[in-house]
């Protein structure tokens, strides 16, 4: 918001001065070749003169344009409005015509419209009087004058112009000014002071030899702007009615004073009251007090007595006055030598530009960037001064801002930095490129400087490319990576290789080893150190310039040559070049150096590189091992001795520290990282798959359609029920029973739908393929109850079964090899044995076998069935024991026995 408003007020500024203008000046000639910009100062008789700021809109050059408003004197009658118009016109005429370097320069005459007067002169910082304070007929006053001060140095040589202007004038024009005060001494852009406002001034009526000088008579009636200032005018106007040219001295020593009393004038005198005034000042002057003059310089105060005399004659004349001691300061000479440069010869100039240096350090900056600096810059047309007046301008850079230095030093320098001779020019730029690159953006580095640092690597000269070369170390880091890479590598990298010289292909090698920590290792490995190889010199310092290169890659954690760079390009091009013999042992030892340093790397990166392989793939073969879940697979001979070599494994082996693996993955290859991260991707993969499961490929049984037959399954086991039950209970006989019972589940084949049973399939639920490894999978059939809780294997989750599994707890149960019960068992038990849907739970259950090892599944079988002798006889649990839907339907094509009273031994015939 603080910078919108800046700028908006700077454009209603702009808009208001532009306005103003355009009233000031409507239909003035003068707007169609000039553009006026803001009002800079005001001068010339009652500040009537407004100084604005323009630019000439053919050629850009910057100018000052005067305007004098009409409007202004609105408040004089027509007559004195007219004289006051003569007067203003007389001045301006009058200053058309004198031309001198102390008087003020006009570009264009006076151009006068219904509302204006207007002319152009050269371009004007303000007044003396606007400089001492008096800040009269201003719109808004600049920023730059009210923080103006003038310096010791300024105003001495000040003063001094102001004697050459008044010299000029007495002596060549002979013409006395007649007003000069402040309001008529105006300071021009570069701070010179110069004569203005010749309204008043009187022309020779006599001889060359014997001058005259005719003045008015003072008319207290008149407009003070058509009368000069009576402060500053010398005693005989009035007194004795003439002038001379002693009566500007007088002016000129209360100009002193004023300058010295921050405006302020030695005596205050007033239009109407000059006659009764100016006696009694007259007077005073006699006999001038020291205290008046205190603050004059004690060196120039006995002169200042001598202006203020009242007898025109006692003064000196305005060549005396230029050649006083006062002005015998080093400071003044320097600026007084500068505004004659154009009349001295190369030779002086030269010798003046080279003492410069001593002399600018006692100037002010103001002073300097006003003042020296653009007379300095001026000589760069002439190539012939450049090497003297450079160093100068330079030397002035360095007090410099950024901000002065782009906008005062910079755009001046940048024809310069094209120039390539003499070659003393690139010297000094290369000397001092690093005060160019820490004045100068960024921007302007890339347009203009790094371009002269190539044309100074592409030069003829030895010497420049010597100095490049040496120099370009100190400030690249200060410069692009891309501008490096781009423009200046490619010609260091022509100079080692076609230099003319053996010392200029050894800084160029020595550069290159300096600048390459600033690239990164990819460049150095695919640009910088290949172009070695293409260097047929074999001189001793080549060669240990190009090692140099390679130590420093080397030696750089940045750059850090890996194993494949060394053993298939670094060594294969050191070892030739260590058996040169050219070489002295020094020379040699040093190469033999890096080299065993360069194998010592190659065998510490590659043996670490192979043992975490080697880790990784052992790591790797293990966890396939564990992921595994065929029994088949994990019962083999070869994994089970892997997986115990790996158990084996110390823990210090098979486990590196996190210190160690993380050195070890830190010299691994890019290329081997990776393959290592997708052998461990897909470690996991595995680990979260879980164990492998075969994909069932049996269909499960179709019922088929049977003939409806009777069911005599439940008479018959209500017989064989009853028999048992009359029968003593012998321990044997259910021992006996359950064992050729269970002998024939297991090893009688399986009885496909010939019989014409539909065999009852078992709880899906409990018999699942992760108890049963290699058994396939069924759905259990519709309307068939089924259990959530394990049980034991070859038991059967329906409650006619769980009756079954009761009987045969107590005799010795033992599992085949697979630990597993297949349907085909199940359909060859007798129908007898096998259970019948009837609701009923069994109230002991174990979890089902897995592919744990036969000997602790006994165990555990064992155990159970002592807790099922426990249980209560079977004839308690005979009304419990229900025909339902769920049981076994006879088959029409298997015979039924007649109904018959069976024993026990029947019954064991029958099973058999």
């Amino acid at each position: 918001m603080a910078v919108a408003g800046v700028f908006n007020k700077l454009r209603n500024t702009l808009t208001s001065t532009v306005s103003e203008i355009s009233a000031a000046l409507p239909g003035n000639p003068l707007l169609r070749e000039y553009d006026a910009g803001s009002q800079v100062g005001s001068a010339g008789p009652k500040f009537l003169w407004k100084i604005y700021a323009g630019t000439k809109k053919s050629t850009k050059a910057e100018v000052s344009i005067w305007v004098l408003e009409k409007k202004q004197l609105d408040e004089f009658n027509r007559s004195d409005r007219e004289l006051i118009l003569e007067i203003f016109r007389k001045g301006c005429l009058q200053l058309t015509k004198l031309k001198h370097p102390r008087i003020l320069t006009v570009e264009h005459g006076m151009e006068e419209s219904r509302e204006s007067i207007v002319f152009c002169t050269e371009p004007v910082f303000a007044s003396v009087a606007n400089v001492l304070g008096k800040i009269n007929n201003f719109a808004e006053v600049p920023r730059d004058l009210m923080s103006y001060k003038l310096h010791e140095v300024e105003i001495k040589y000040g003063l001094m112009q102001l004697s050459e202007a008044l010299t000029f004038l007495h002596g060549s024009v002979r013409m006395v000014h007649g007003n000069l005060c402040p309001e008529s001494v105006i300071v021009n852009k570069k701070g010179s002071w110069k004569l203005a406002s010749f309204d008043f001034c009187v022309s020779n009526t006599g001889t060359v030899t014997e001058p005259s000088y005719s003045c008015k008579d003072w008319d207290t009636s008149l407009p003070p702007a058509a009368l000069p200032n009576p402060n500053y005018l010398a005693p005989e106007y009035i007194l004795r009615k003439f002038c001379m040219t002693s009566s500007d001295l007088y002016s000129l020593g209360v100009l002193l004073y004023s300058v010295y009393y921050n405006g302020k004038s030695l005596f205050e005198c007033s239009v109407q009251d000059v006659y009764r005034q100016m006696p009694r000042h007259a007077d005073e002057l006699e006999n001038l007090q020291p205290s008046k003059l205190e603050k004059i310089p004690s060196e120039v105060r006995d002169h200042q007595r001598m202006l203020l005399n009242p007898d025109p004659s006692l003064r000196p004349d305005a060549d005396q006055m230029s050649k006083l001691p006062f002005f015998d300061h080093v400071g003044v000479r320097t600026l007084q030598y500068l505004d004659t440069l154009l009349q001295r010869e190369n030779l002086q100039k030269s010798q003046f530009f080279k003492g410069m240096n001593k002399v600018l350090p006692q100037l002010p900056k103001r002073v300097i960037m006003q003042r020296v600096l653009p007379s300095l810059t001026s000589e760069f047309s002439n190539p012939d001064m450049i090497p003297f007046v450079l160093p100068n301008v330079l030397f002035i850079a360095e007090d410099c801002s950024s901000e002065e230095f782009v906008g005062s030093i910079f755009p001046s320098l940048i024809p310069v930095f094209k120039l390539q001779r003499p070659i003393q020019i690139l010297l000094i730029l290369l000397q001092k490129m690093d005060l160019l690159l820490q004045k100068t953006p960024n921007d302007k580095v890339q347009a203009h400087i790094l371009p002269m640092l190539a044309s100074a690597l592409d030069a003829p000269s030895n010497q420049i490319q010597e100095l490049c070369l040496t120099i370009i170390p100190n400030f690249s880091t200060q410069l692009e990576a891309n501008a490096m890479k781009n423009s200046i590598l490619p010609r260091i990298k022509k100079i080692f290789l076609e230099g003319p010289t053996t010392a200029i292909r050894i800084h160029a090698l020595v550069c290159i080893g300096k600048i390459i920590p600033n690239f990164d290792r990819w460049f150095v490995q695919d640009e910088v150190l290949p172009a070695l190889h293409k260097i047929t010199s074999r001189e001793p310092g080549i060669l240990m310039a190009m090692l140099g290169v390679y130590q420093t890659a080397l030696k750089t954690d940045k750059l850090g040559l890996n194993k494949d760079v060394m053993a298939s390009k670094s060594l294969p091009f050191l070892i030739p070049l260590s058996i040169e013999n050219t070489l002295n042992l020094k020379q040699y030892t040093a190469f033999m150096t890096v080299i065993k340093e360069m194998l010592q790397r190659v065998e510490k990166e590659q043996s670490t590189k192979l043992e975490q392989l080697s880790r990784m793939q052992l790591e790797q073969d293990a966890a396939l091992s564990f992921t595994r879940s065929d029994p088949a697979t994990n019962n083999s001979t070869d994994t089970q001795a892997q997986v115990a070599d790996i158990m084996s494994t110390p823990i210090s082996q098979s486990e590196p520290s996190q210190n160690s693996v993380a050195k070890q993955q830190q010299q691994l290859s890019l290329e081997e990282k990776q393959r290592l991260a997708r052998m461990k991707q897909q470690e996991r993969q595995m680990k979260s798959a879980g164990n492998l499961q075969p994909i069932s490929t049996s269909k499960p049984p179709q019922n088929k359609p049977m003939n409806q037959t009777k069911d005599l399954t439940s008479n018959l086991m209500q017989r064989n029920l009853n028999s048992m039950s009359s029968s003593t209970q012998r321990t044997s006989m259910p021992s006996m029973m359950s064992s050729q019972a269970t002998s024939q589940m297991m090893t009688r084949p399986q009885q496909t739908r010939s019989n014409g049973m539909t065999p009852l399939q078992p709880n899906s639920n409990t018999m699942t393929q992760q108890s049963f490894p290699g058994m396939m999978t069924s759905q259990p059939r519709p309307g068939m109850m089924t259990s959530s809780k394990p049980t034991l294997p070859g038991q059967f989750n329906t409650p006619m079964m769980s009756q079954y599994n009761s009987m045969t707890s107590a005799s010795s149960w033992k599992p085949t090899s697979s630990g597993s019960m297949s349907m085909s068992t199940y359909n060859g038990m007798p129908k007898p044995m096998q259970p019948q849907n009837n609701g009923f739970m069994t109230s002991q259950s174990r979890p089902m076998m897995s592919s744990a090892p036969a000997s602790n599944q006994g165990s555990s079988l064992n155990n159970f069935l002592n807790m099922q002798q426990q249980r209560p006889p079977i004839n308690q649990m005979q009304s419990n024991v229900m025909t339902s839907q769920g049981g076994f339907m006879a088959s029409p094509m298997q015979p039924t026995k007649p109904t018959q009273n069976l024993n026990n031994q029947d019954l064991l015939d029958f099973l058999n």
